[in-house]
């Protein structure tokens, strides 16, 4: 992946100032959950992620540049990871999300991604 994992990448079709919130989200093996909560703050993108009773009611942080593509038809977006991938990412943590470069490193780490 090129780009920094905390932007929108330009081949997604993401629309400047569209807002993501209650888009669905499809993981390259399945439905993931519907995003809670979007930021599209310019190196520091994201989206958190309700994954309902798909993973225990747990919410993920997702960095936007994870998305592959976005449906604005059908309020669905893609990401270029797998269900698995997405239950194992470090726990959410809504104290630690906005600020903090640890934290975001560990996500983007765990995303397979430097934080640049």
């Amino acid at each position: 992946m090129t780009g920094n994992i905390w932007s929108h990448q330009d081949t997604t079709g993401y629309r400047p100032g569209t807002d993501l919130t209650g888009f669905k989200v499809e993981a390259i093996d399945g439905a993931v959950g519907t995003v809670d909560e979007h930021s599209a703050e310019v190196g520091a993108a994201y989206l958190v992620v309700d994954t309902g009773g798909w993973i225990f009611d747990k919410h993920v942080l997702l960095p936007a540049g994870v998305i592959s593509s976005i449906d604005f038809d059908n309020t669905t977006l893609y990401v270029a990871r797998t269900k698995e991938e997405i239950k194992k990412a470090p726990e959410f943590d809504r104290t630690k999300h906005i600020g903090d470069d640890d934290y975001h490193r560990q996500i983007a780490g765990h995303y397979g991604a430097p934080h640049t």
